[in-house]
Formats: C-alpha cells, sequence, structure tokens
C-alpha cells in the first residue's frame, strides 16, 4: 500500500514542524512509513509504540482511570495518546492510533477493524475519530496507517 508519507513530509517541512506518532495496533508501522523516506529527520520528531495499557500510561500519561473507564479502544485515549505524544517530545503536531486489529479482541460494542484516532497539534483542540476497517490483521494496521497519514494531510492542510 503506498502512504501519503511524502505529501505529510513536505507539508512539515514547509511549517517548520515535526510529528509525532502514538501508535498502538499498528506496532510503529506509523512511524516505520514515515522513516522510510531518506531525510525524514527533518521532520519526524519520535514515535510511541505504546503496546500495552501500562505503556500508555508510563510513556504518555494516559490516565489508566481513562482506560478503565472506556477501553484502550476508545476516542477518549486515543486523544490522550496524541496528547501524550506532544507532551513528551519536541513534535508540533502528533497522530495516534489504538485499535482491534484481529482477528481476535473483539468485543460485542467493539468489532475487528475498530481502529480510534487522536490528532493534537499546538494549540489546536484534540480531535478523533472512529472508523471501521475491513479486512484481516494486515490489511487492518495498513489501513489505519494509510488513515492517519491522509488526515494528517488534511490537517496541515
Amino acid at each position: 500500500m503506498q502512504y501519503p508519507t511524502a505529501l505529510a513530509a513536505d507539508l512539515l517541512i514547509k511549517r517548520g514542524w515535526m510529528l509525532a506518532t502514538a501508535e498502538s495496533c499498528t506496532g510503529g508501522m506509523m512511524a516505520a512509513a514515515c522513516t522510510d523516506l531518506s531525510g525524514s529527520s527533518q521532520w519526524f520528531e519520535r514515535g510511541f509504540v505504546t503496546y500495552s495499557n501500562a505503556a500508555k500510561t508510563e510513556m504518555l500519561g494516559v490516565d489508566p482511570a481513562l482506560i478503565a473507564q472506556y477501553g484502550a479502544v476508545s476516542e477518549q485515549v486515543a486523544g490522550a495518546m496524541a496528547a501524550g505524544a506532544l507532551t513528551h517530545s519536541l513534535a508540533q503536531v502528533a497522530v495516534a492510533v489504538t485499535g482491534i486489529a484481529g482477528p481476535s479482541g473483539a468485543t460485542p460494542d467493539k468489532v475487528v477493524g475498530t481502529v480510534c484516532f487522536g490528532f493534537a497539534s499546538g494549540s489546536q483542540p484534540i480531535t478523533t475519530e472512529v472508523c471501521h476497517f475491513v479486512g484481516d490483521r494486515a490489511q487492518v494496521r495498513q489501513a489505519a496507517v494509510h488513515h492517519g497519514l491522509s488526515r494528517l494531510l488534511e490537517i496541515l492542510g
């Protein structure tokens, strides 16, 4: 799958901004897509792979009560992950992703393919969204990376 990484890089460089990612279900794939580009150190600051709930709390400062109340796969946690990525980095914009890539892990309320995103940028309000992707584990993860980077393009405008 072709990701819109080069376009995001151009927009980040034009703004003089750095990007941080906070990833759960994608396991660092978004950061890898960014660093696949030569020269990415000009615009990619760091990536957090916070697969466990403890990692979300320890590395990003996500409140454990938030995870307990809404679940790790929730817009609330995705937003907190994005905010934490900004707080714990030198970046000006952050993208966070948490979801159920499958084939296990689903609940009656959260089916396989449910992925939540959080986007944080400076003084702008944190935005979140939930998407439902179809396919096997690899396809869900790839779709999540593509969506996160595509939404980043919209935010950078």
